[in-house]
């Protein structure tokens, strides 16, 4: 970040996006990212955009900008991001995301005060080839706004599911929840009804997030389903319940709100399936916003 930050003691979370002035006048291919928080006591996460538009850079007068929820203009491209305990991302090596030239950085970091003052200045290192990609990497993002936790509830639970039109290798998975969530769990049944777990989580920890990558690609063909299932423990027996007594716990971006998100990182067999897949996943989004 080009200036420290800083954030007071109280208060509601902060979204705050700080533009990086562009570090390439050329188009480049990122093979990995690493994102460093000055003061992870008080960042939530961070997400790393770039803008090609000259948006950003106008709206940011030296000490960044509010930004709640988007980073205020349409991103070419995300590049990544940051949550307690990950670590660098690096993508396959046939596969790097492009960044592209003259393009602003733009960090969104969503800041939680934690009762005195803090200062942050986030880090973000960026690692280049010159290898273009072979293969398309696509997201399938699994999850649920539908969340209302009563207080006390030891087992509320989250479900999402999405059909693969196309056959795919799957080759890593992103969960993420807050504070009260206690499992996670995904699975893909085959058309032949037979099940592969795809992610495992008995005990989750907010502070311990990671973005896994299998050993080796799991062969989905069509006509899989991928399936989630979170579950929430609202209870007082969840040590990692931040509410003494517990609260009732909704959707939500703030830290003291919970979120169910699973991103399934896959690649198309057949290169020309990604336009099926895409459009699959359109469909899914739109049916998602219509509240179905």
């Amino acid at each position: 970040m080009p200036q420290p930050f800083d954030v007071p003691a109280d208060g509601p979370d902060l979204y705050r996006c700080f533009v990086i002035p562009s570090p390439s006048a050329a188009a480049r291919w990122v093979r990995a990212i690493d994102i460093r928080p000055g003061d992870m006591k008080v960042v939530h996460h961070a997400i790393l955009f770039q803008d090609t538009t000259g948006t950003a850079r106008k709206r940011d007068t030296g000490h960044g900008y509010s930004c709640f929820g988007t980073p205020g203009f349409l991103p070419a491209l995300g590049l990544g991001g940051w949550t307690p305990g990950a670590l660098p991302a690096r993508n396959p090596a046939d596969i790097p995301e492009l960044l592209h030239g003259h393009a602003d950085l733009v960090l969104q970091i969503h800041y939680h005060p934690t009762g005195r003052p803090e200062t942050d200045r986030t880090r973000v290192a960026l690692y280049f080839t010159d290898q273009a990609p072979k293969r398309r990497l696509m997201d399938i993002p699994l999850g649920s706004s539908r969340i209302d936790i009563p207080a006390g509830d030891p087992a509320y639970k989250v479900t999402d599911h999405f059909t693969l039109p196309v056959a795919v290798d799957a080759i890593g998975v992103i969960p993420h929840a807050h504070y009260v969530c206690r499992t996670m769990y995904a699975y893909a049944v085959l058309p032949d009804g037979s099940r592969r777990t795809l992610l495992r989580i008995p005990q989750w920890n907010f502070d311990w997030q990671q973005q896994y990558r299998y050993p080796a690609p799991l062969r989905l063909p069509a006509d899989t389903e991928i399936e989630m299932e979170f579950t929430y423990d609202n209870s007082s027996a969840n040590p990692r319940n931040p509410n003494h007594p517990p609260q009732r716990v909704l959707y939500g971006p703030g830290t003291s709100d919970e979120m169910a998100g699973l991103h399934l990182q896959v690649v198309p067999v057949d290169p020309e399936g990604a336009d099926e897949l895409g459009q699959a996943l359109w469909g899914k989004m739109i049916r998602a916003q219509r509240g179905r």
